[in-house]
């Protein structure tokens, strides 16, 4: 079997030529995951990269990426497979057409037909375990899936495999890359914790979240991306209904580029601070802090 990773440092790397910037821990879990083919389980806050990390590996290793978006109500016909009842359903009557007005002998005629690839209709989970090409498996926000839902994803992701009563078992010819992620809503079961790796993505610390920034937002310079870096963290330090995420300092540094901004004062931040929060009480108390550090804004608010 050939590995797209040939270590940890080279699974760096690789992430770094698609711009995102993995640490050791995150490195680790990767190249872990390919060499033993177990599931990653990803948990952390909002917007700290967990998606983007299975979007990155697909990248950088050419993978086909396949996304299932869980969500309260998923169920195996949404996730696994279903059949086209409407295709079956013109398939009988096709065949009615040319029987017997009593219909002897039809169902007979079309019984296994019906059940057949042709009337197959795959979702991302099937899609994945039948892939003959790499494939990276996301499954975007496990904990909101109730717990039926749950070990269905247990069963599959112990073997690889999937029984279709119709068909019979199918089975993975080649292992998908899969990753869990979680906003902890809910806790997921110990079971389908054993069976992955797990990871814990935070907010980066303030070198990381710089070196994010000046990668990902287009003309910014690095006087602006040190700052933007500094004060988020030091936002994050309040306390808020919700922090800031990864994708929102990112954002808010590409509102002051556009902005033509090069030094973030008081006012300015108090301008663009909707960029950043999403709470009103949060941006209120983001705005006393920055109306208290006044002339000395960049100092006493980038203090770790």
């Amino acid at each position: 079997m050939s590995f797209a990773f040939a270590d940890i440092d080279s699974v760096r790397a690789g992430l770094s030529e698609v711009q995102y910037l993995a640490d050791d821990g995150i490195a680790g879990v990767v190249y872990l995951a390919e060499r033993l083919q177990k599931p990653v389980l990803v948990e952390g806050p909002a917007g700290t990269g967990k998606t983007q990390l299975a979007k990155s590996v697909a990248e950088a290793t050419g993978a086909r990426l396949i996304r299932l978006q869980c969500y309260e109500g998923l169920d195996e016909s949404k996730a696994l497979y279903e059949w086209n009842y409407k295709k079956q359903l013109l398939r009988i009557q096709a065949e009615r057409q040319g029987e017997d007005p009593d219909g002897k002998g039809m169902w007979q005629h079309v019984e296994d037909d019906l059940f057949s690839e042709e009337f197959l209709l795959t979702r991302p989970l099937l899609e994945a375990i039948r892939s003959s090409e790499p494939v990276v498996l996301l499954v975007d926000e496990v904990d909101r899936v109730e717990v039926e839902t749950e070990a269905l994803l247990l069963e599959i992701l112990s073997e690889y495999q999937v029984s279709i009563p119709e068909l019979g078992t199918v089975a993975a010819s080649r292992i998908p890359l899969v990753f869990l992620t979680s906003n902890n809503t809910r806790e997921l079961s110990e079971a389908l914790k054993r069976r992955c790796l797990f990871l814990h993505i935070d907010y980066p610390d303030l070198e990381r979240e710089k070196r994010i920034v000046l990668a990902k937002v287009p003309g910014v310079g690095e006087s602006l991306a040190d700052q933007v870096a500094r004060i988020v963290r030091s936002v994050r330090q309040i306390e808020l209904k919700k922090a800031p995420s990864v994708s929102e300092t990112l954002d808010w540094a590409r509102t002051l580029v556009l902005l033509g901004v090069e030094h973030v004062d008081a006012d300015t931040a108090a301008e663009t601070v909707n960029i950043l929060l999403k709470y009103r009480s949060d941006i209120d108390k983001a705005l006393k802090e920055f109306a208290s550090s006044d002339e000395e804004f960049a100092e006493p608010l980038a203090t770790p």
